[in-house]
């Protein structure tokens, strides 16, 4: 009976020697495109009306980090901690140091104006707090922030930055 509580100890510590290590290597993710900012409320009263809301005032900004890769938006994915998703569906380049902005409501993609829209009405974004999703086409984590509205916006307007 002496076995047991010397090999239940040893598989405990090697379990807590990999619980510990990884939370450090959880955050890392091996992608060009992170999400560099979020404007999570949109400025004034919330309306979620096609014609007249203010949904295209709510956005999420992804930037190609790469110094000399060119990523194709098409196959990835945001999600928000609910399960809210959208999928980037159309080709959509991003040069190195390029960014896209994608917004709520409806509107036309466009590379010149580096947009696309999620020809959803909803609001995507909790106003109080939410974590965001970036996915890859293959289903690997790409990027991923979590935010308060009183911990991370410190002048209450509704806009987050990340990265620089």
């Amino acid at each position: 009976m002496r076995k047991h509580p010397v090999i239940a100890v040893s598989f405990t510590a090697g379990a807590l020697a990999v619980l510990v290590a990884a939370p450090a290597q959880a955050a890392e993710y091996t992608s060009a495109l992170k999400v560099r900012g979020i404007q999570y409320d949109a400025p004034g009263s919330d309306s979620n009306r096609c014609t007249t809301g203010n949904t295209h005032q709510e956005y999420l900004t992804i930037k190609n980090y790469s110094s000399s890769a060119t990523v194709n938006l098409k196959g990835y994915v945001v999600k928000d901690k609910t399960g809210n998703r959208f999928a980037f569906t159309a080709n959509h380049y991003l040069q190195p140091g390029d960014y896209v902005k994608l917004r709520g409501g409806n509107g036309n993609d466009s590379d010149v104006n580096n947009v696309v829209y999620r020809d959803n009405c909803n609001f995507m974004w909790n106003n109080d707090a939410d974590t965001i999703y970036l996915y890859k086409p293959a289903g690997s984590r790409a990027d991923v922030h979590s935010y308060t509205k009183s911990n991370n916006d410190r002048d209450g307007n509704g806009y987050i930055g990340y990265h620089g």
